[in-house]
């Protein structure tokens, strides 16, 4: 089931939206859950208190706070939720793209745009759904792509999942566990008991050390080296990285 929310102050467009989704999920017979807002306070209250959804309509311009406000607030608990901007004007652009919306839909709402615009994000859900996992973290519940995992590691019982842009998930469960969800994805290897790493980001090997593209060095057990080495090149190769 698909969870969606339409947050706009105006009754006349959920209304619209509402019905356009209607028609959408009885002609494509697809399962999508929808809740309204008039106010974009109370979406955020729901939302923090852990109400989650997968899609999000959101009116730009409302009283009090608005549309780009709300979108930079959930951004700090959910990167996830794929955000519509709704607008009258695409003069908000920019600022769309700094809280990484997914798009925008221009009012009036047309039947067509709307629903290429779901077809759109409802397909690219789903890729991500197949190369993605989903874990429980200390601010939640966390689906992460597996193309921005750069390596895990565990301290003292957490789990460390570390992104390439930097980002830092703690996650309760153990290392083995994830081992056994992230290895038949086929390009990650656990070189250390306490580290499992993506071999996409691997910039560098010794005898002794992983260097990951975020310069984070990787202790390497002894007699491991030819083991991990071959595991690199293998996906080397298969990616077209490597040419003689």
């Amino acid at each position: 089931m698909i969870r969606a929310a339409f947050c706009d102050d105006d009754d006349t467009v959920l209304k619209e939206l509402q019905s356009l989704l209607e028609e959408y999920r009885r002609e494509r017979d697809y399962r999508i859950d929808a809740k309204v807002y008039h106010s974009p306070l109370d979406l955020l209250n729901e939302m923090e208190k852990g109400t989650r959804f997968d899609i999000l309509f959101l009116d730009i311009l409302m009283p009090g706070v608005d549309g780009i406000q709300t979108a930079s607030e959930i951004r700090k608990f959910d990167n996830n939720i794929k955000i519509i901007f709704l607008t009258s004007s695409v003069e908000f652009a920019v600022q769309s793209y700094e809280v990484k919306a997914y798009y925008y839909q221009l009012k009036p709402i047309e039947k067509g745009s709307f629903y290429h615009l779901l077809d759109s994000v409802l397909e690219q859900m789903e890729k991500e759904h197949g190369s993605s996992i989903v874990l429980r973290c200390k601010t939640g519940i966390a689906r992460i792509a597996l193309k921005q995992l750069e390596y895990c590691e565990v301290i003292h019982r957490t789990l460390l999942i570390h992104l390439v842009d930097g980002t830092v998930y703690e996650c309760s469960g153990s290392m083995d566990e994830l081992g056994r969800q992230l290895m038949p994805y086929g390009t990650f290897i656990r070189p250390h008991r306490s580290y499992l790493v993506n071999l996409e980001y691997i910039k560098n090997l010794s005898y002794r050390t992983i260097t990951m593209s975020s310069l984070v060095e990787i202790p390497i057990p002894r007699g491991k080296y030819n083991e991990i080495k071959s595991a690199f090149l293998k996906n080397a190769f298969e990616d077209g990285q490597v040419t003689l």
